[in-house]
């Protein structure tokens, strides 16, 4: 049976560019949306073309820069920002506009002070416009996780009918349960008429820790889009991690599902980012932190060193990292004493271990790493010792 291929929305340069202190001007917006091409995302948010002329210019130059991949702009419900949007997007190769409106009660009746009638007039006519300037229009129910799913699903057969070709189904707040935000998408799959000629993507947030989780139930149930971010980043808590959804597809072969990311590359397009935004990475972030292959236990470096696969699930060279680290610390047992002394160029008899082990335990116990020097220093002066 033939994989479904998952289409990887990438908006770290919208979503994820809106993290206080997170600004990037046009070329490092270029540097990283040509990595994000080269990395074999399919859709790249661009940015926000209305907010202010420089997003405009920059959705503009990388429109003009990327020619595999489409550009996507983002809007709102209004004409002037589906206007600007087409301006900025009007010399790429692939251009998306990105459009849509809240429809959750809270955002109906509190933050738009509108009805349902309303919305979704509003939601039909934005896309009909969108679709005079573009082929690729993408809608978005901003709070649909928290969105009635009869109400839901009515607003979507009618931007359907509009002429959208992506229904984003975006857990705004990151509220929804798993198994709820799957059998929403179930539901809609099950409810709207003509969603079989649309893509149906997720765009979840991580306010509870279940990005990833949703994105992965929602693809489940019929999703064919995962909107994300390189290292997770987004409001608040964040977006969807790339790297974990990709690796999940990779690793997960009865989802039944691929994606189009080279993940040699992974590693480095996180570094990448992380510098241009100033925005370190983690060291337990899953795949791309600096522990995410790092060993200290004892028990879990015997495993690895005899066989990887024992606690790595992984392989590190996936991922564009060359290898595991066997970290030593007050944990760590004979066996990585010896393997990272043979690393080092030393090749210890089993009784000359037993005598390093306890001066290494000595020093590590006051220092949190041994470092090759410390290392070297330890078997150095056991030797002289045993030689005196």
């Amino acid at each position: 049976m033939d994989k479904d291929v998952i289409h990887i929305f990438d908006t770290t340069l919208r979503d994820g560019e809106q993290v206080p202190g997170c600004k990037l001007n046009t070329r490092e917006k270029l540097e990283i949306a040509a990595q994000l091409e080269a990395l074999g995302v399919d859709i790249i948010e661009a940015g926000f073309p209305v907010s202010s002329p420089g997003d405009f210019e920059s959705v503009r130059a990388i429109a003009q820069l990327v020619k595999n991949a489409t550009v996507c702009g983002l809007s709102r419900a209004i004409p002037k920002d589906i206007e600007t949007a087409a301006a900025a997007l009007s010399q790429a190769v692939r251009p998306r506009i990105h459009t849509g409106i809240g429809t959750s009660d809270l955002h109906i009746f509190h933050k738009l002070n509108s009805s349902r009638d309303q919305i979704k007039e509003r939601a039909v006519a934005a896309v009909k416009l969108a679709k005079s300037f573009v082929e690729d229009v993408e809608f978005y129910a901003e709070d649909a996780g928290r969105t009635d799913n009869a109400y839901l699903a009515e607003v979507l057969e009618a931007v359907i009918k509009a002429g959208a070709t992506v229904l984003n189904i975006p857990d705004t707040t990151g509220y929804c349960l798993p198994d709820e935000y799957g059998a929403k998408i179930r539901y809609l799959k099950e409810h709207v008429r003509g969603i079989d000629r649309v893509i149906i993507s997720t765009h979840c947030h991580n306010d509870l820790g279940l990005a990833t989780a949703n994105s992965i139930a929602g693809v489940q149930n019929g999703a064919r889009q995962i909107e994300c971010t390189i290292n997770g980043l987004g409001e608040r808590a964040g977006n969807t991690a790339l790297e974990e959804v990709v690796m999940i597809m990779r690793q997960h072969p009865g989802l039944n599902c691929t994606n189009n990311i080279n993940t040699q590359m992974l590693t480095g397009v996180s570094k990448l980012v992380s510098d241009r935004m100033g925005m370190p990475v983690q060291p337990n972030k899953a795949i791309v932190g600096a522990n995410a292959f790092a060993h200290s236990s004892g028990i879990h470096q015997d495993g690895v060193i005899k066989k990887r696969e024992t606690y790595e699930i992984i392989n590190p060279l996936d991922v564009g990292v060359d290898h595991s680290k066997i970290v030593l610390t007050a944990r760590s047992g004979r066996a990585a004493l010896a393997y990272r002394a043979k690393e080092i160029g030393f090749d210890l008899s089993k009784v000359e271990l037993d005598h390093i082990y306890q001066d290494f335990l000595l020093v590590a116990d006051q220092k949190k790493e041994v470092d090759n020097h410390d290392l070297e220093g330890i078997i150095t002066k056991s030797r002289k010792k045993v030689s005196v």
